[in-house]
């Protein structure tokens, strides 16, 4: 029997396969990471969601404060979230044209309460 080496391998359909499978990788991190997997959720008629309000932190220009709309300073904002739970939400509005310092110091003071679940409102601008 003469068995020769093979003297060229077609690598075409191993690309092929890669090119499907790298195309089907892409495709489903997109749509995990947007979020447009439609799910269809179980239903009940009386369901509590368990969600809890964001509480909301608003910086004025000027240096104002508000905690939930009612004006604070920074030591009563402390005093205020210190009896929250861990897993409390906060929403912080701040003005464009207050001093970064300002909004250091509020996140400075959430994060030696050790809250982890904070976000900054922003506005979409229209193009």
């Amino acid at each position: 029997m003469d068995e020769e080496p093979i003297a060229a391998l077609n690598v075409i359909p191993f690309v092929d396969i890669m090119l499907v499978l790298l195309t089907i990788v892409l495709t489903t991190a997109s749509f995990i990471a947007t979020g447009r997997i439609p799910v269809a959720l179980p239903q009940t008629a009386h369901a509590e969601t368990g969600q809890q309000k964001n509480r909301t932190i608003e910086l004025a220009v000027g240096g104002a404060i508000y905690f939930d709309g009612e004006p604070v300073n920074k030591d009563t904002l402390a005093e205020k979230a210190k009896d929250l739970p861990q897993e409390t939400s906060f929403l912080i509005r701040a003005d464009r044209a207050i001093q970064f310092q300002q909004f250091i110091d509020v996140t400075d003071v959430l994060k030696q309460l050790k809250f982890t679940k904070v976000a900054v409102q922003t506005q979409n601008t229209a193009r």
